[in-house]
């Protein structure tokens, strides 16, 4: 222990004094740099570290790549392919102890976890970059939940040219999984980036974005309410119990009382990973009139064995409602290997003995942002059509 505090002191002492030489002009490690042949090459300085390893989502197996000490104690690791087009995250292990890369501003946080990140540009990634094009608006703000008790905080995006073009918007409401928060899809999902480029393109009608908090014992993101700098956890109260899905229409009225939206059942999506897939599907069969388009991505589907909601009786009727109504879109995606694949299955089984229509999208991989940022983009150009 003591030797990774002693460590961990001389990091930071190093960290400070190169952040300090840079003010005046001095140079810093290129960390991540990125090659013409998009190969990657990462660098970390530790001339006391005895093993410095890269991990990260460019990584498939092994899962952890080991830097090489080169002069004056700088570490170094080039991917031996190039990356595909995408945005990755990743983080060094100094001598066992996990930490950003100095050298690179750009972190985002997934629950409790900070990581780096870096795009390769082209194909799909080039949705995620912040291109020359009109660019919508992000607002963070808060509204009453009635049902809830309290005041709580949402994330809205609206569209290039809203302000001032008098229209009306259709509203596509998404929610994040568990552990996130209202600030997840537009950090992880970089869902505005993906909004104003398809918009631009001409590939999805311009619409407005709301973004909730969908734990229900919670006013905002950690650190943005009246909790204080809480630590982030996924380990809350009212998760998944019904309380969310039962305040759901809250979130409705809100929006459309203070935005101008097309205020019915075709002007109205909602989609959500994981949590928020499953809040799209119990949220949108409880209210069969609220929402046309329904996207699940890697969704759970059921309810705890022990969880006793009015939100989950008679799934199978209210189901038979929703359909009889002719929803215009119900989408389902998922990784092959997402731990959640097979109560999709046996969900789509379900709606299959029932003949009720759906679209299926599958992919590769599991249970990550990267499949999901891919199912926001599919998922988009479908809406409002």
């Amino acid at each position: 222990m003591k030797k990774v505090l002693t460590l961990f002191i001389a990091l930071l002492v190093s960290t400070i004094a190169f952040a300090q030489q840079s003010l005046w002009g001095g140079g810093t490690l290129v960390s991540p740099e990125i090659h013409e042949n998009n190969t990657v090459t990462f660098r970390f300085r530790a001339p006391k570290a005895i093993k410095v390893q890269v991990t990260g989502d460019f990584l498939s197996n092994p899962s952890v790549a080991d830097l090489k000490e080169g002069p004056e104690g700088v570490w170094e690791y080039t991917t031996p392919e190039p990356l595909a087009p995408e945005l990755y995250n990743y983080s060094f292990i100094v001598d066992g102890l996990k930490m950003p890369d100095p050298s690179n501003i750009y972190l985002i946080r997934d629950v409790s976890s900070l990581m780096n990140v870096f795009i390769i540009g082209g194909g799909r990634a080039d949705l995620y970059k912040v291109n020359a094009v009109p660019h919508g608006t992000v607002s963070r703000l808060w509204y009453d939940s009635p049902t809830l008790g309290t005041t709580r905080r949402m994330t809205v995006y609206t569209p290039a040219g809203y302000e001032k073009s008098g229209k009306r918007y259709p509203v596509f409401y998404l929610l994040h999984g568990m552990g996130g928060d209202e600030e997840a899809w537009v950090t992880l999902g970089r869902a505005t980036q993906i909004l104003d480029n398809l918009i631009a393109e001409g590939k999805a009608k311009p619409m407005i974005v709301v973004m909730t908090n969908g734990n229900a014992a919670l006013e905002a993101a950690p650190g943005e309410s009246s909790l204080g700098l809480v630590p982030p956890t996924t380990k809350l109260p009212k998760t998944m119990e019904g309380s969310f899905e039962a305040a759901f229409p809250d979130v409705v009225k809100f929006i459309d009382a203070n935005y101008r939206t097309v205020k019915n059942k075709s002007g109205r999506a909602i989609a959500g990973l994981s949590m928020g897939g499953y809040h799209s599907l119990h949220i949108s069969k409880q209210y069969p009139d609220l929402f046309d388009y329904v996207g699940l991505y890697s969704a759970a589907i059921w309810p705890g064995k022990d969880v006793e909601s009015p939100v989950y009786k008679d799934m199978e009727k209210k189901l038979s409602v929703q359909f009889a109504k002719k929803p215009a879109l119900y989408w389902i995606a998922i990784g092959k290997t997402d731990f959640l694949y097979k109560a999709n299955t046996d969900y789509r089984k379900l709606l299959d003995d029932n003949h009720y229509p759906y679209t299926y999208y599958e992919t590769d991989g599991g249970h990550i942002w990267r499949n999901w940022r891919i199912y926001l983009s599919e998922f988009v150009p479908m809406l409002f059509k």
